[in-house]
């Protein structure tokens, strides 16, 4: 994600860094490249003179606009549904750090972060963080053992390792203990519903993520749009040159900039747990989970919340 102060003036034309142009500058260097050409010979192809009014352009130039930006809202509604998802994730995790802390007994006994092993309050706090974690890996196709090792116990990792569902395992494995404690008496089992229900919250962030990311646009819906906009951009010149002369290249590459951006921005914003620029930055999401629920168990050795690089968050 790019974070920086809107720029004015001439920064707002030479800003690369963010800018979909860093995408599309070869295809529409491409496109200005013909409309000299075509410019150069007045729409002459050897000895034929290719005729190519503007009327075909405008009928077919409002649809195109209409129906890329229905498309880049459908793209940005998938990217708002993500973001109010992981903003769920934080408030969920939160939630379950004040309930085990609050509602898990022997009341007064004190919490002692480095006591994961012997004390479920903090091995359930843990695992919220490392099911953030666990979570983003998956929906970034990565992986990172060591992360998710440092929040569980050895033993608990050995049964983790081997999970395909690793979010669902760490699930698996709070309502487990959750269960266990109802069995013991250290929560009472009313109390245990409303900690079982933000469990069953963070279940489902996950599979909405998961939807996401596994349901893309209809292809051919897309194709249909990319194949449109090229055949409109790369055909304007022709329909241009009789009318407006030497200034054709500079029209084509503006309209061509916007259709060409309009479609790249809605590949980019399709997916939004990826690690282009404008995705969402879930690791500065899963840092501030790790270091609200470390303050929650009274850490004071916390973790530093990330900062921009060159504008850009991760």
């Amino acid at each position: 994600m790019i974070v920086r102060d809107r720029p004015n003036g001439l920064q707002l034309f030479l800003m690369l860094r963010g800018s979909v142009l860093q995408r599309i500058w070869r295809t529409l260097l491409l496109n200005t490249l013909l409309a000299i050409v075509v410019t150069v010979v007045h729409g002459n192809l050897f000895t034929l003179k290719i005729t190519v009014t503007a009327v075909p352009f405008t009928l077919i130039g409002l649809p195109l606009a209409i129906f890329l930006g229905f498309r880049n809202n459908t793209a940005y509604d998938r990217y708002w549904e993500a973001r109010k998802l992981w903003g769920e994730i934080t408030l969920r995790a939160r939630s379950l750090s004040r309930q085990c802390q609050s509602l898990i007994g022997p009341a007064g006994e004190p919490i002692d972060p480095r006591r994961r092993d012997s004390d479920v309050r903090v091995r359930m706090v843990h695992r919220a963080i490392a099911f953030a974690h666990a979570l983003r890996l998956q929906l970034r196709d990565q992986r990172d053992d060591a992360v998710l090792q440092r929040w569980v116990t050895s033993a608990e990792w050995e049964r983790l390792r081997h999970a395909t569902q690793r979010p669902d395992a760490l699930l698996l494995a709070m309502g487990r203990d959750l269960g266990d404690c109802v069995r013991e008496g250290r929560i009472d089992p009313c109390l245990a519903a409303s900690v079982d229900a933000t469990l069953s919250a963070l279940t489902g962030d996950a599979a909405s993520c998961e939807r996401i990311k596994n349901t893309p646009v209809p292809f051919s819906y897309a194709l249909l749009l990319h194949r449109t906009a090229y055949m409109y951009c790369f055909l304007l010149p022709f329909g241009l040159v009789d009318t407006i002369g030497f200034m054709t290249p500079f029209v084509v590459a503006i309209v061509a900039y916007t259709f060409f951006g309009l479609d790249a921005l809605g590949d980019e914003l399709e997916e939004p747990f990826g690690l282009e620029n404008n995705d969402l930055p879930l690791d500065t999401i899963c840092r501030s989970i790790e270091i609200s629920l470390l303050e929650s168990l009274g850490e004071t050795d916390l973790p530093p919340p990330l900062v921009p690089v060159n504008y850009r968050l991760t």
